[in-house]
């Protein structure tokens, strides 16, 4: 695959200054340029103004010139006019307006943690001393972005932009609900979501282990309960932990770990899940504002009148 990472995303909200100090929070270090980084991923999120909130831009990163230039050929064919510059090729996607951006860059670096030691029947990975998730005291920073949540008035349009165009794979599907995309090993980097307009539903952060999902989340809640959107839990698509969080513009936010990884295209198989039976394992079923959000009535309007 050409495509080798979500590089970053662009969120617009309409009061950057109120939002901003909550992905601080989250454990993303605010550089002085106005972008936020991740431990291991660099730069990976920028806040800008919009009348509401939504997903303005992605960055993915592609390997040479070369990919470039197939992706503008893709995209011609479909009828979507690229933008290209030396490094640069950059889209609108027709249904959303999100623009998204292919960039050379070098493949991402190994992550800085070491694997956490787990045991299980038989298997004794750490003896002698207590599990490191008892012992951590430091805040949790989250290791790189993992994918973003987009709602689409027009699923098959967004799908054909990022799967034909851009050159995501399917990694499994709902149906005419939408699809899972990866433009990375990670089962997804994009989620498309039919729905009657657009919108983004949230951004999800990788951390080290469950732990750190607990640990983030319960200090991410100690002073605002009112973050808590859903969790903690285990995904069945994508196979991922999870606990969601609302940022004070209404974006959701999940901490995750232990994603399915998918190294070899030819050794998965995708599979079409009911989206109603598929989003969870185990855990506490979705809260109505998960499946919801309680500002999309207030969305829509903001969304045609913008």
């Amino acid at each position: 695959m050409p495509a080798h990472r979500l590089s970053s995303v662009t969120i617009g909200v309409p009061d950057p200054a109120a939002t901003a100090p909550y992905y601080t929070q989250l454990g993303l270090r605010p550089q002085p340029d106005g972008w936020f980084s991740t431990r291991d991923g660099g730069r990976q999120l920028r806040i800008v103004p919009a009348p509401t909130r939504r997903l303005v831009e992605m960055r993915i990163g592609v390997d040479d010139p070369d990919d470039l230039d197939a992706a503008a050929a893709r995209l011609r064919r479909l009828g979507v006019p690229p933008s290209r510059d030396a490094g640069t090729l950059t889209a609108a996607e027709p249904a959303t307006g999100v623009r998204a951006v292919l960039q050379v860059e070098p493949r991402s670096a190994p992550p800085t943690a070491a694997p956490t030691p787990y045991n299980g029947p038989g298997r004794h990975e750490r003896t002698d001393g207590r599990a490191p998730g008892l012992l951590r005291t430091g805040p949790v920073h989250p290791s790189k972005l993992g994918h973003a949540v987009l709602g689409t008035p027009n699923a098959p349009v967004t799908t054909a932009f990022f799967r034909d165009g851009l050159g995501f794979k399917v990694s499994d599907s709902l149906g005419d609900a939408g699809g899972f995309l990866r433009c990375s090993t990670d089962h997804h980097n994009i989620l498309i979501l039919a729905a009657p307009f657009t919108f983004l539903h949230h951004t999800s952060w990788q951390v080290d282990d469950v732990d750190d999902i607990g640990r983030g989340a319960m200090t991410m809640l100690e002073d605002h309960p009112e973050r808590h959107i859903w969790g903690f839990g285990r995904h069945h698509i994508g196979s991922n932990f999870f606990w969601y969080l609302k940022d004070p513009a209404g974006n959701f936010t999940e901490y995750y770990s232990d994603m399915d990884c998918i190294i070899d295209d030819q050794l998965w198989e995708p599979e079409v899940f009911d989206v109603n039976e598929s989003f969870f394992s185990w855990g506490q079923p979705p809260s109505p504002s998960w499946l919801a959000p309680e500002d999309l009535a207030g969305l829509m309007i903001g969304t045609h009148s913008a």
